[in-house]
């Protein structure tokens, strides 16, 4: 099965190293193509919060990158003729978004009814 993605969307970026704060305050992180973005957090966050995340995310960051190996490994057995590299880690990223989106389903006018 080859993977179609929609042009009309751009497909994920995969960062470089785990999130970071910046000069300016922000959580962000260097993607693949070299850029920087910024992670968006909850508007009500404040500073004393937004570092005991920061303080957990390096924490973490060797699960973070045992995570990408892992990631990169799947990438190489399902690539190939049918598949692209670059398809293969949309389809992933897609996959796993899909998958835990139902464990954090986005909290909307509906929620709780």
């Amino acid at each position: 099965m080859a993977w179609n993605h929609d042009p009309g969307i751009d497909p994920p970026i995969t960062p470089h190293a785990a999130p970071s704060l910046d000069l300016e305050g922000q959580l962000t992180y260097i993607g693949e193509d070299g850029r920087r973005y910024v992670v968006g957090l909850p508007p009500e966050m404040d500073q004393a919060s937004l570092e005991r995340v920061l303080n957990i995310i390096q924490r973490e960051a060797s699960l973070f990158h045992q995570i990408q190996r892992l990631a990169c490994r799947w990438i190489d057995q399902v690539s190939g003729p049918h598949l692209d590299g670059r398809a293969a880690m949309v389809l992933l990223v897609t996959t796993l978004e899909t998958s835990l989106e139902e464990l954090f389903p986005e909290e909307g006018p509906s929620a709780g009814s």
